[in-house]
């Protein structure tokens, strides 16, 4: 059969993100239109994972000229198609613009969003259609397992992970090859292998995206690992709200199945291996190994002490090694291009790249791959394009809820685990949080305590009742009925919490408070001692606005937008807002065009 040469590739992003924005319409409307020009033999319409930049969704990239169009809607379609796939014209309203310049940039490599990136995980998300295994060998896909099972042994895998400096990407950062090396160590008539795709941060969605649009490559580095450890059987337990993650996972099996590489005698080696997907209910203790395979088993996922260690008695009591997904993405490039090519990026105890879900109070939110060492400056300006609506940098929240936040004056840290770990956060799953200057630091250590609260499985004292009592104090002070001691005891409690807790979710749990009080003192304090939130965030202290007589032009913008009529006044006279009726929403602040408005 002779294969089409296409002249034009046409990538639609089918990530949860864009599909949630109607990119499955914009392929239907795409398809109707190629068919109706008779360009069905010309142009290819490829479904991909997701790009990282979710916020400019639904994205389209048209190759060879790599051209990226951001917030593409239905009716954007048949311009793209008659002006770009036509005439050759590029849609400039359609183009990517920096937020700072307002320049418009057509080229996909030239975006400061992905030209400061290094992707090594993310290679192929949003290059591949993540529903074929041709699409995955075509870029080399399975080459590394092949070079594996073929080329090295079990010994010389673990060797090779071993030296790359590779380590775990689920947030404890235990060296890999050390990891896969006990696990072979035990004698045992099985082993297992279990990939953690239990991604229960908010706003974290780095091995969904990875699941979603790079599928093969997971089972790549999971079937390589299995080989290294002497595993014939695997989990991917994955959350059960990823249906699209799941769907592609099922489909991937499959096909590796249909090709070999998977199940028994794997490219004639004698190697076997075959693997599962096991769906989890949404508890974040879940992601906690031993409580992982506690619900694997049919159990409730609760943490056990340790040891015994998975790697001499986990699922079943048999030698279980356990990754994360973005480890596993990892491995195939480590093999394919070896540990001397790995190592050389990051840091000294810090190789390779990491990935992280960039949100908060930033221009270019999505996903990012860096490598290590890269500074906060360099993720939050250079590639997150700074901060929204010229507000000021005040605070960077790392690790999920079980992180530390890390505030304005330490911007040019450098990412890696130990630095991190030293001011007080973390790297966890890859969770980055930026907040600008109106945002209340005590409410935010709040929040993330009330999330870790809530999760707790109860199992233990310390987690289940003291984060409990933490929150209850925090509850008080954001309600401005805090007292004289209360910072003292948050900061027992937390230690407490954190030396006693049987797992890591009471382990870390009190980290963002505990963070919060070490660089933001002073907001606590003025929460306590002068019952005022200085973010004016705080339902139980916020103060109502006012109105600047001598700057008010009268031109009634603010009237227009308060939602509970608290402004009166006269066309061209100096307004005013009545104390009692106003709710301190800011909506008249941030319309007022002349800068009159602000809070008492």
């Amino acid at each position: 059969m002779e294969a089409t040469i296409y002249r034009s590739h046409v990538l639609i992003c089918t990530g949860t993100g864009c599909v949630s924005s109607g990119s499955g319409k914009i392929k239907e409307r795409m398809v109707a239109e190629l068919e109706e020009r008779g360009l069905q033999k010309e142009v290819k319409i490829v479904d991909t994972g997701c790009h990282g930049f979710c916020e400019k969704g639904p994205i389209v990239i048209v190759y060879p000229e790599g051209v990226f169009y951001c917030q593409v809607d239905v009716e954007d379609v048949s311009e793209i198609v008659e002006e770009h796939l036509l005439k050759g014209r590029i849609v400039e309203r359609l183009l990517y613009k920096e937020p700072l310049t307002e320049e418009s940039i057509p080229s996909y490599n030239e975006i400061d969003f992905y030209k400061k990136q290094m992707r090594i995980a993310l290679a192929n998300c949003g290059r591949i259609n993540p529903e074929s295994i041709h699409e995955y060998i075509a870029v080399g896909g399975y080459e590394a397992l092949g070079k594996a099972l073929t080329e090295m042994t079990p010994e010389e895998v673990i060797e090779e992970v071993k030296k790359s400096g590779l380590r775990g990407r689920g947030g404890a950062g235990f060296p890999t090859g050390l990891k896969w090396e006990l696990t072979r160590r035990e004698k045992s008539d099985k082993k297992y292998l279990v990939c953690n795709a239990d991604e229960g941060d908010p706003g974290a969605f780095m091995d969904r995206s990875l699941l979603e649009g790079d599928p093969h490559r997971i089972i790549e580095g999971m079937a390589i690992a299995a080989y290294a450890i002497g595993a014939d059987e695997g989990y991917i337990y994955v959350r059960a709200e990823y249906p699209l993650a799941i769907h592609r996972l099922e489909v991937a099996l499959e096909q590796a199945a249909e090709l070999g590489l998977l199940g028994e005698n794997i490219l004639g080696s004698g190697f076997n291996f075959n693997l599962h997907i096991k769906k989890g209910a949404g508890a974040f203790v879940c992601g906690e190994e031993t409580a992982l395979m506690a619900s694997i088993e049919g159990r409730r996922g609760m943490p056990r002490p340790k040891p015994p260690f998975p790697s001499v008695s986990g699922l079943w009591g048999k030698p279980t090694n356990i990754n994360n997904v973005e480890t596993f993405a990892n491995v195939p490039y480590i093999i394919n291009n070896g540990a001397e090519v790995y190592s050389a990026i990051g840091t000294e105890k810090s190789k390779g790249t990491k990935v992280f879900a960039l949100t908060g109070k930033i221009n270019n939110t999505g996903l990012v791959e860096v490598p290590m060492g890269i500074t906060l400056r360099e993720i939050i300006y250079d590639i997150g394009g700074g901060i929204r609506d010229g507000k000021e940098l005040k605070a960077v929240q790392t690790g999920g809820p079980s992180g530390g936040c890390i505030p304005a004056d330490l911007l040019d840290l450098p990412i890696d685990y130990e630095s991190l770990t030293e001011v007080g956060a973390m790297m966890g799953s890859g969770g980055m949080v930026v907040m600008d200057e109106s945002t209340c630091m005590v409410d935010v250590a709040r929040f993330f305590l009330s999330f870790t609260q809530s999760e707790s499985c109860g199992k233990c004292t310390p987690c289940r009742e003291g984060t409990k009592r933490m929150l209850e104090i925090l509850d008080r002070i954001c309600a401005g009925e805090g007292r004289e001691g209360d910072l003292e005891l948050l900061e027992e409690l937390g230690n407490h919490i954190k030396e006693t807790s049987l797992c890591q979710l009471g382990g870390s749990a009190p980290n963002p408070v505990l963070s919060t009080l070490k660089y933001f003192r002073a907001e606590y304090e003025a929460h306590i001692k002068e019952k005022r939130c200085p973010a004016n965030v705080c339902e139980g202290m916020k103060s109502a606005y006012v109105i600047d007589e001598s700057v008010c032009i009268g031109c009634t913008a603010c009237t227009r937008v308060c939602p509970v009529d608290a402004i009166s006044g006269e066309r061209k006279k100096p307004h005013y807002i009545d104390p009692d009726v106003c709710i301190a929403c800011g909506a008249c602040a941030a319309k007022c065009p002349v800068s009159a408005i602000a809070q008492g």
